[in-house]
């Protein structure tokens, strides 16, 4: 049994009964909130908190089973103990209290150690339940900080297959449209910077791009060094992948001239894009990372690494897709390598 004290609501329309109570109450150091009649008690409960009620049954207006009714159908209140004290000794009135949720009876003239006894057996019941929330709320918490988390390395789709299967999780994409990003001189100003300094830099440029993904609704799927990696088309399969990857190509393009005004920095992008088929998913059993794989993604690399600053190089199969809606301009053949001569085009903006 606890003796510890809490805040009482007494509501009995009869002023000497809640006089009575709030005086035995106080002796025992419990705070005291009183109402008069039904009503007012659901208006205090709304603005106050109380830990116990102690409620009386016959009153005007509202009587104690409906007050009781309320608390027990409200969900923020429902939680609170009522103790029912009451004239009534029948054993209707007792069962029907008790059906509707209160967690004891009395019966009045009321037993002052039985009234204490009871009250301490509410506060306990209570605290425990509240440190059960606070609990349960912390983990919850938890649970959406790690959820959370889980959604800013793998798509919605794939952390949930990976929540319900621990087997390797790999679709094949008929077709999608892979970009590859690199800040052209970077390696070399890396040399001239502190490692800070380079963090910095990176992160206030690729959260731009993360942005501009959202924004086209497209897929990032990596970052090494101070290249970035993003796809159209998956997970979720989507008609006009390549048409959002040459949008967020040309945005990129403004975002780097962006920051180069806003830092005085002189960097410039070298892009490169490929449509084609992909395998995508995620392996391994740690530290797991959502990729892609095949010759769509090797020769999106290729047209990035073998690009020119500041130009958007695609191959054909990118060309084949847009040049009715983007302006291009021939390269021509090129020696790309591992796949020989490629005949290439230069994205130069939206028509």
């Amino acid at each position: 049994m606890s003796d510890e004290q809490g805040t009482v609501l007494i509501v009995d329309d009869i002023e000497t009964n809640r006089d009575l109570l709030s005086r035995r109450l106080k002796k025992q150091g419990h705070s005291i909130v009183m109402a008069e009649n039904g009503q007012q008690a659901l208006r205090l409960l709304q603005e106050q908190s109380v830990d116990v009620v102690l409620l009386d049954i016959m009153m005007p207006q509202m009587n104690g089973y409906e007050v009781l009714e309320h608390l027990k159908s409200n969900l923020a209140l429902r939680h609170i103990p009522v103790i029912m004290i009451s004239a009534l000794d029948d054993i209707e009135s007792v069962v029907r209290c008790i059906e509707l949720g209160a967690e004891d009876y009395l019966f009045k003239p009321f037993n002052p150690t039985l009234l204490k006894a009871r009250i301490g057996a509410c506060l306990e019941k209570k605290r425990l339940r509240d440190q059960e929330q606070a609990y349960l709320k912390r983990l919850q918490e938890e649970q959406e900080k790690s959820e959370r988390l889980l959604l800013s390395i793998l798509p919605k789709s794939v952390a949930e297959q990976l929540k319900q299967s621990s087997s390797t999780i790999a679709d094949t994409f008929p077709e999608a449209t892979v970009l590859f990003a690199d800040i052209v001189g970077f390696t070399q100003l890396s040399t001239q910077r502190s490692a800070i300094e380079i963090v910095t830099l990176l992160n206030k440029i690729f959260s731009a791009f993360d942005q501009l993904a959202d924004l086209h609704g497209l897929e990032k799927i990596k970052t090494i060094g101070d290249a970035y990696m993003v796809v159209g088309g998956l997970p979720t399969p989507n008609e006009f992948h390549a048409a959002a990857i040459a949008a967020m190509a040309l945005d990129m393009q403004v975002a780097i001239d962006d920051f180069n005004q806003e830092t005085g920095e002189s960097f410039m992008m070298r892009i490169g894009i490929s449509t084609g088929p992909v395998v995508a998913g995620v392996i391994g059993t740690r530290k797991f990372i959502y990729d892609l794989w095949g010759d769509t993604v090797n020769m999106a690399s290729r047209m990035e690494s073998q690009g020119s600053a500041g130009c958007i190089q695609v191959t054909a199969s990118t060309y084949d897709r847009l040049f009715d809606k983007y302006q291009f301009e021939e390269r021509g053949a090129i020696e790309v390598r591992g796949k020989g001569e490629m005949t290439t085009y230069w994205l130069k903006g939206r028509k």
